[in-house]
């Protein structure tokens, strides 16, 4: 009797739950890149990657991958991050990187640019 009176008040917890944490649907929106632009050549190798904040978003996944994802030599940074910006150094090189918007239950598709470092 207890097992289900506790199954019973976890499946109410639950669904009340649900009702109380709305979350917004961000799978439509688009991440608006600001910096590195897209095929942008840098001499500066601390670089400063910046976008638009989506609304409702709780976090962003940062990828960096060198050249690119489809040719991946390496995968220079896989990241969550809460800010809408992030700073790395990057050596000399071609790089491809990406970003998408996540909350708790949605997430966006990837925004991706290229970007080449040169001393």
């Amino acid at each position: 009797m207890f097992k289900k009176a506790a199954l019973v008040l976890l499946c109410l917890y639950v669904y009340a739950c649900e009702d109380i944490i709305a979350v917004e649907d961000i799978s439509e929106e688009t991440v608006t890149i600001l910096a590195p632009t897209n095929n942008v050549t840098l001499g500066d190798a601390n670089v400063n990657f910046a976008w638009q904040p989506v609304a409702f978003a709780d976090r962003y996944h940062l990828q960096i991958a060198t050249p690119n994802f489809e040719a991946s030599q390496q995968l220079v940074e896989d990241t969550l991050i809460t800010s809408s910006n992030f700073t790395k150094i990057l050596p000399s090189n071609d790089y491809q990187w990406r970003v998408k918007a996540i909350n708790f239950t949605y997430e966006t598709q990837f925004t991706t640019q290229n970007l080449s470092v040169e001393d």
